[in-house]
């Protein structure tokens, strides 16, 4: 399942970024949380509880973060995305991270959740170092979604056929985890060169999600790709991979990854 565009700075993709606040409530009730040996592992190699959620969106990992004992303060560019986390009681301020103004604040760990890659590599890893306590904890993550070839593959062949024009439509039904790793690797290079950090860790951790029809082909529509698609292009798309699912008796079962680069802030 296409994740990001064919495009080698994602971050420059503003539209795509900013239009997943086109159905919040959606993405804030599809999306699965992260894997909570992974908030705890970040809450633990912090050395206390502030953190800095970039890109929060609806404040899925904020709030797991909150649960874990944090003080969560959000970054988010989109104002519909921020507002559904202010409602489930997330502090957030409405800006990219790029732009945003720490006012002299700092803290004690900052995350990114399924969304570093949409924050300008140059100012990123550099920009984190700044906002951190020494001994702070940068932590970048986010899902590897993998339905089965059996879901995928319609999926691509339906997609490619109703949007050849979509920077997405050219990507494989499944890509090979590795793929996912190199970005992390990526990820884990640019936060080395400042020279900031102790050296980068990276962690996986593996789970299973079993979906319905239904659950599946309501979060499928909060995922990059779909997210700009036109109702009726949209509604092609989900009829191809309902029926692939209804083939497999309705429902199957999802393989996640879910990997992380990780690194503490010297001093």
């Amino acid at each position: 399942m296409p994740i990001l565009p064919r495009e080698p700075q994602p971050h420059h993709a503003r539209r795509t970024a900013e239009s997943f606040g086109t159905d919040a409530r959606r993405y804030d009730e599809a999306r699965p949380a992260y894997p909570e040996d992974l908030v705890a592992r970040v809450v633990a190699g912090s050395p206390g509880p502030d953190v800095l959620d970039v890109g929060c969106g609806t404040g899925i990992a904020a709030r797991q973060f909150r649960a874990a004992g944090c003080a969560v303060l959000g970054v988010e560019p989109d104002a519909r995305m921020a507002d559904l986390a202010r409602a489930h009681d997330v502090r957030v301020e409405v800006a990219t991270f790029e732009a945003w103004d720490p006012a002299g604040r700092t803290f004690d760990a900052v995350t990114a959740a399924q969304s570093w890659h949409w924050v300008d590599p140059a100012v990123g890893a550099g920009k984190a170092a700044r906002v951190l306590r020494p001994g702070g904890r940068l932590a970048v993550f986010g899902h590897v979604f993998e339905p089965p070839a059996e879901v995928a593959e319609p999926f691509a062949e339906a997609f490619r056929r109703v949007a050849p024009d979509s920077p997405f439509s050219g990507e494989p039904a499944r890509r090979p985890l590795e793929a996912y790793r190199a970005g992390y690797a990526k990820t884990a290079e640019r936060i080395r060169a400042t020279g900031e950090f102790h050296e980068p860790e990276q962690w996986r951790f593996d789970w299973e999600r079993p979906y319905t029809r239904d659950q599946w082909l309501d979060l499928l529509p909060t995922t990059g790709g779909l997210t700009r698609l036109g109702p009726d292009r949209l509604r092609e798309i989900l009829t191809a991979v309902g029926d692939a699912i209804d083939a497999l008796g309705g429902r199957f079962t999802m393989r996640y990854v879910t990997l992380a680069t990780s690194a503490v802030r010297v001093g």
